[in-house]
């Protein structure tokens, strides 16, 4: 089925604290929508419907006994099916809606199949807010970013003398997509693989932003070997800061000192 002509999709970032994250060409996006559909935090989900009643939390789809991967073909459905209908359709996601986010890439890609125009917004994420709120530039020593289960299961290879960023590490390890608790044993398990790169005393952070103006972001420092035992949100991400200073390549510098 295709999407009548006048079916529009357009996806937008509310940032981490919607009521002053929220840019002025994603609230016009929201007002002149027929349909809203969000995944956002409560805050978020109530500034949202006041830019537009027609506004449908997508929250309720998640369960703690059910694959994540179902909840996300369920609202990839809603949304679609608000295209299929040729709507000016509008689906706002926390943070920046392009980042370690499935369902935004997948329901744009779709609603093109479709025939439908299909775009999006940037909005402030997460990683935006930590270099903000810690103090680094990511350009001055470089910067490693993974989803910490996939780092686990697979054969990445870490550069200790640039920051590494672990997002969702709270989920680290649960291949079933079910519930939201950490588990331990699977932390454990990935300190073990840290320690391929890193000495178990290693100082690291877990960061948590801020998600209303009056509360404080969390820096907490610790090391390495005790993070199996901290305690953990589902948007914790673990911080690792260089460890040690990169080597000069002398071959290249040399190569590019004969430009001169």
């Amino acid at each position: 089925m295709n999407a009548p002509g006048d079916a529009r999709l357009v996806v937008v970032g509310c940032g981490i604290q919607a009521a002053r994250h929220l840019s002025r060409r994603s609230e016009a996006e929201i007002r002149r929508a027929d349909s809203v559909f969000v995944l956002a935090d409560p805050m978020g989900l109530e500034q949202i419907k006041t830019l537009n009643p027609r506004t449908e939390s997508l929250d309720g789809l998640y369960g703690e006994s059910r694959d994540r991967r179902e909840t996300y073909r369920d609202m990839e459905a809603r949304i679609l099916s608000a295209v299929e209908a040729g709507q000016a359709v509008c689906a706002v996601f926390y943070g920046h809606p392009g980042v370690f986010a499935d369902v935004p890439h997948d329901v744009i890609r779709r609603a093109r199949q479709l025939g439908a125009v299909a775009t999006m917004e940037p909005g402030i994420s997460a990683e935006a807010c930590l270099y903000a709120d810690l103090g680094i530039d990511p350009g001055s020593r470089g910067v490693q970013s993974f989803e910490a289960t996939r780092f686990l299961a697979y054969r990445h290879k870490l550069d200790p003398t640039a920051l590494v960023l672990l997002w969702q590490v709270a989920l680290t390890g649960n291949l079933a997509h079910l519930g939201f608790q950490p588990d331990p044993r699977r932390l454990a398990l990935l300190v073990e693989k840290l320690l391929h790169d890193y000495p178990p005393d290693t100082p690291i952070i877990l960061y948590e932003a801020a998600q209303l103006a009056i509360e404080e972001f969390r820096a907490e420092s610790l090391t390495l070997a005790c993070l199996p035992g901290a305690r953990y949100k589902e948007w914790t991400t673990l911080v690792i800061p260089p460890v040690r200073e990169a080597e000069p390549d002398e071959a290249w510098l040399s190569r590019l000192q004969a430009l001169d």
